[in-house]
């Protein structure tokens, strides 16, 4: 199997959907929404085999201080491959400069992968959301 990377934001709604559905992401019922979002996102980086999206990481960032990472997901099938770790080795090249790179992981059991990367918990921070669906 041999993954491709590419920095895409044209992405076919049924693709998208697929791999939101499965990774169990309620925003996967939305794909035209997420589609439109990617388009609007600084950075985009996706993994292919062959015509089947299996991994996507997206973020935004103000282009010097700060970069937030929203959306890395890779297919249970591919997981175990090492996928995610090429994602965020290539995303967080565009922030080497930046003060700051956060990310606000919503499964605890996630915490490991990021701390991988030099990413720290600390305590009188987290994140709050509003649920528009």
């Amino acid at each position: 199997m041999n993954i491709e990377y590419k920095e895409t934001k044209d992405f076919c709604p049924m693709d998208i959907k697929r791999l939101f559905l499965s990774v169990n992401w309620e925003s996967g019922k939305y794909p035209d929404k997420l589609v439109r979002a990617f388009n609007n996102s600084s950075h985009v980086i996706s993994a292919w085999d062959e015509n089947r999206l299996v991994g996507l990481v997206r973020a935004i960032d103000d282009g010097e201080t700060i970069a937030f990472i929203h959306y890395l997901l890779v297919d249970p099938e591919y997981q175990g491959q090492h996928i995610g770790d090429e994602l965020m080795k290539r995303l967080l090249a565009h922030f080497k400069n930046h003060l700051y790179v956060k990310i606000m992981p919503s499964d605890s059991k996630t915490i490991p992968f990021y701390e991988r990367f030099g990413f720290k918990q600390y305590e009188n921070y987290s994140a709050m959301v509003i649920k528009h669906f």
